[in-house]
């Protein structure tokens, strides 16, 4: 299958919280303010973050947050406003659109920075003048591409690692990943994988084992899922895998044989693998007018497949991700799902992996 790299728009965060308040006579300074200031992803040499910023004053018509980075950090790229940096001091200032702040209102920006050694939060940010002096006490990013700072509470050995195996559905670029882990508590997941995350428009988890034109029953028969689990150690396994396999014309049980053998070097690597599998999206290709029906044909076999090897110790949940997505609005090729098919299939997924992981 060919590889398309997809943007999706998002942000990830997560709350750093700080407050004072002061007073001031200009018309249009703050008299109050408070700052929430989010690490919401970190990998070597980079971060990016999210700030918030309140104004418990009278309102103001524009605004300016000045803060200095305790490290040298850099700012790369900056969202919702303008920036100006001075050595390791940072001014921000509002963009055309978000200038005004009522009382007790808040206006927003995002970064993605570059640091080296460490990456220590703000100790303190002033808003047209104003110094915020509460605090900032930081939270964990909650990402595996995440190289520990000073600041992260939470290790990786208490998250929950979950490996998205597939094909190039799974991992070409596999934005749903990004949206799945976006909408799930970064503190308490970990995806894990041996190939590397691709570009989804904004830092995530992304290692996965969505192996690009591979056939579940090639990766069966020659033994390639054992290393993959020894080097990634998962908890979960979200498998949608036999696309390729259906537009080779093989049969659903040779297929679900495949699955059989994939369920028990799984359980030979972890006796208490959670697994959920997709009903695989619809296929469409140009080229292969049968192809529709054979993963009909597949997807219908899925349930009691499941039923029939699913343990108390090993569940096996499984996930119609077949039902409402629509191979001429949901992908680019009636094979790879575009944006809104991306949407579509984390949607599916989210709620049995919040049961895996509660």
């Amino acid at each position: 299958m060919q590889r398309r790299k997809a943007a999706v728009l998002g942000l990830v965060t997560a709350l750093l919280t700080g407050a004072a308040v002061a007073t001031t006579t200009s018309a249009n300074a703050a008299a109050g303010c408070a700052v929430k200031y989010t690490v919401s992803s970190q990998w070597p040499g980079g971060f990016g973050a999210a700030v918030d910023v309140t104004n418990l004053g009278d309102p103001v018509s524009s605004w300016s947050l000045v803060f200095t980075f305790p490290a040298g950090q850099t700012i790369t790229q900056l969202w919702n406003g303008s920036v100006t940096q001075s050595g390791s001091t940072v001014t921000v200032e509002n963009a055309g659109w978000n200038g005004p702040i009522a009382t007790n209102g808040t206006a927003s920006f995002g970064f993605n920075g570059s640091w080296t050694g460490s990456n220590p939060v703000p100790g303190s940010f002033t808003l047209n003048g104003v110094t915020c002096t509460g605090g900032v006490v930081p939270t964990p990013t909650g990402t595996d591409q995440i190289s520990p700072s000073p600041s992260t509470s939470t290790t990786a050995g208490t998250k929950t690692k979950i490996m998205a195996l597939g094909d190039s559905i799974t991992g070409s670029p596999g934005c749903w990943r990004a949206l799945l882990w976006q909408q799930l508590p970064a503190a308490e997941v970990d995806f894990v994988g041996t190939l590397p995350g691709d570009g989804c428009g904004f830092p995530y988890d992304g290692e996965h084992d969505g192996h690009g034109g591979y056939l579940v029953t090639n990766v069966a028969s020659q033994n390639m899922l054992p290393a993959w689990l020894s080097a990634a150690d998962p908890d979960v396994v979200l498998m949608h895998f036999g696309t390729n396999d259906a537009w080779s014309n093989l049969s659903p049980a040779t297929i679900l044989n495949a699955y059989t053998r994939l369920v028990g070097q799984m359980r030979a690597a972890n006796p208490n693998m959670r697994i959920i599998v997709a009903q695989i999206i619809p296929l469409n290709p140009p080229t292969c007018t049968d192809c529709g029906q054979r993963v009909v044909n597949l997807n219908a076999a899925i349930p009691a497949w499941a039923a029939s090897l699913s343990t108390t110790a090993s569940p096996i949940t499984v996930v119609d991700q077949w039902t409402g997505f629509n191979t001429s609005t949901d992908t680019y090729d009636g094979v790879h799902p575009n944006d809104a098919g991306n949407v579509k299939i984390a949607a599916r997924w989210l709620p049995a992996v919040q049961a895996a992981i509660s």
